[in-house]
């Protein structure tokens, strides 16, 4: 028979995993990730939406094209255009959606008075904004990589579905598409330029969304404005501007000579170049500033 003592080791030690998955570091971030997602579902369907019009619209222009195939000239700058416009779509549909979900994300918290809600729970201020940070950092360049590969598998299946046995070979088709190739170069360049290159943007909309007492979308404009018109008037310089293009166009090449730019662009993307970029850290350290003002102001701020 089991003592009392031995009872209560025993009920201390198969409880002591739950008590240790329940205080896991990483599971109020895991969660505070999935609340984000489910409360904002406007992150992944507005990607998706603008990648399943443009599908459709390609399906349209099919029909139409098998109708003159004959006198269509294949090649692949022809051919890899669709793949490379619903790529830039795609991406571009994620980058205002992460720009928009950083402004409004904290703000919107203390509209609607829910943050009095989620401050009441056992989760720090620090993990809630890591969590809204990690949206359109990391979850958001993923997503529309994603949903830009799928689009694009989907759109060669319907070529070749739509020009079967209309003369076309579809294993050209399947090589001139190029997608594949390109797919690992896309993935980088999301998760470089979207990601890390915009951190300072995604942290300082984060900041005014913490801060601003009414319309954050202008007190987010507003400061850079004045920036660049004080230094215009002062100094007729235009350096700040400069400085706000680059963070927006991704890096530059120091020295691009005419008609090579584009290549020199993404001469800036190899890792060690990339990596080795003032401007990234720069960018990286100003965007830590930006968040750790943002977590101090969540935790002082109420609602609206």
């Amino acid at each position: 028979m089991n003592s009392p003592s031995n009872a209560m080791n025993e009920s201390q030690t198969a409880t002591q995993p739950v008590a240790a998955a329940a205080t896991s570091p990483t599971r109020p971030l895991y969660w505070s990730i999935r609340r984000e997602l489910w409360e904002n579902r406007f992150i992944y369907l507005v990607p998706l939406a603008a990648g399943a019009l443009f599908v459709f619209g390609y399906l349209i222009s099919l029909t139409r094209m098998r109708t003159y195939i004959r006198t269509v000239a294949w090649n692949h700058v022809t051919f890899a255009a669709p793949y490379e416009s619903v790529a830039a779509l795609v991406m571009g549909t994620g980058l205002l959606v992460g720009l928009y979900y950083a402004l409004d994300t904290l703000y919107g918290e203390r509209r609607d008075r829910s943050i009095l809600f989620w401050k009441s729970l056992p989760v720090s201020d620090f993990t809630t904004v890591i969590s809204k940070l990690s949206i359109p950092l990391l979850f958001i360049p993923l997503l529309t990589f994603a949903i830009t590969l799928a689009a694009q598998l989907l759109m060669l299946l319907l070529s070749s579905v739509v020009f079967l046995g209309s003369g076309v070979k579809i294993s050209e088709l399947w090589t001139l598409s190029g997608f594949v190739r390109a797919s690992g170069i896309m993935l980088w360049h999301i998760v470089t330029v979207h990601g890390l290159w915009y951190a300072p943007l995604y942290g300082w909309l984060l900041l005014i969304s913490a801060w601003a007492p009414r319309a954050p979308l202008v007190w987010a404009v507003l400061p850079p404005f004045v920036i660049y018109g004080l230094e215009r008037l002062a100094f007729n310089t235009s350096y700040f501007l400069a400085l706000l293009q680059v963070r927006f166009l991704g890096p530059q090449p120091h020295h691009a000579a005419q008609g090579h730019q584009s290549a020199d662009i993404m001469a800036t993307l190899i890792p060690e170049r990339f990596f080795s970029e003032p401007g990234l850290w720069i960018g990286l350290a100003v965007a830590a500033v930006f968040i750790a003002a943002a977590v101090r102001l969540r935790r002082y701020r109420g609602p609206i």
